[in-house]
């Protein structure tokens, strides 16, 4: 199945000066909103976040809805070195290609990790940072041991991920299986066919703990206490260190909380964007 017949919305596509084309979803008008969705097999910014972006769209936002290289039906390098100075250097070309000087980020865990970066490095471009279990506050090592990450390796390393194989590892996701769907599972297995095994096997993201401190922007995360792929003491390290942090615990609820927990999430979050 190539990039054009996957199972999803068809929106845009811009070329970086690299040549890498990155597909984009376009909705709404008023102050930019850029969404960025997470790692594993099958992953697209539509289908973690179709029960979101509308919603900013009907509050006056403009959502960029960003599949990330090597997702979605964005471009899929085979050798390229996946790592978190790759996807900061690619988003911040597509920032300048699309003509956003400035907007709020909104990163779940891998997303979470490039939306950071982003903020590091390129601070002007970044004027809100809303983090879901983001990551890079970790080393490799710790999130090689969670469950949700061992399952996923587990799975992967048998070979093509169809549907059920896809809810194998989908199921750790969330607190609450149920609350996923045929359709969720075939949009992921369709993109998940299309993705290089590199892409995993050499995926590297730093630990920014560190330079937390210098975040400038303010930033609103959420973490389920529930997570089985990114430690929950994630939200301790933000609010230790990042100087305008809050951030949201919810019990029962795992790693997928604008999913699991969709009307608070888009409510705090459009409440945190309306704040001066």
């Amino acid at each position: 199945m190539s990039a054009q017949d996957l199972p999803l919305p068809l929106g845009h596509f811009a070329t970086l000066p690299d040549g890498l084309r990155l597909h984009y979803l376009d909705e709404g008008q008023g102050p930019v909103v850029l969404w960025l969705h997470g790692s594993g097999p099958g992953a697209s910014g539509y289908s973690n976040f179709k029960a979101n972006y509308p919603v900013f769209a009907a509050a006056g936002y403009r959502n960029i809805v960003l599949d990330l290289p090597g997702f979605g039906r964005s471009d899929k390098p085979e050798d390229t070195e996946y790592c978190l100075d790759f996807f900061v250097t690619a988003l911040n070309a597509f920032l300048a290609v699309v003509g956003i000087a400035r907007c709020t980020l909104v990163g779940n865990s891998l997303g979470g990790a490039i939306a950071l970066g982003q903020a590091l490095a390129h601070p002007a471009t970044v004027e809100k940072l809303i983090l879901m279990a983001p990551g890079g506050l970790e080393e490799r090592e710790t999130y090689f041991q969670m469950e949700g990450i061992q399952r996923m390796v587990e799975v992967y390393g048998k070979g093509p991920m169809g549907v059920e194989e896809m809810r194998q590892v989908m199921t750790l996701q969330l607190f609450d299986p149920a609350l996923l769907d045929d359709t969720l599972l075939a949009e992921r297995a369709a993109v998940a066919a299309t993705q290089p095994r590199s892409l995993f096997a050499g995926m590297r993201v730093a630990n920014m703990t560190e330079r937390l401190g210098e975040l400038t922007c303010p930033v609103l995360a959420f973490w389920g206490t529930v997570d089985r792929f990114n430690p929950v003491g994630g939200a301790l390290k933000l609010l230790d260190n990042a100087p305008q942090a809050r951030c949201v615990l919810l019990n029962r609820c795992g790693h997928w909380v604008q999913v699991e927990h969709t009307e608070l999430f888009n409510r705090s979050c459009l409440d945190f964007l309306a704040e001066a």
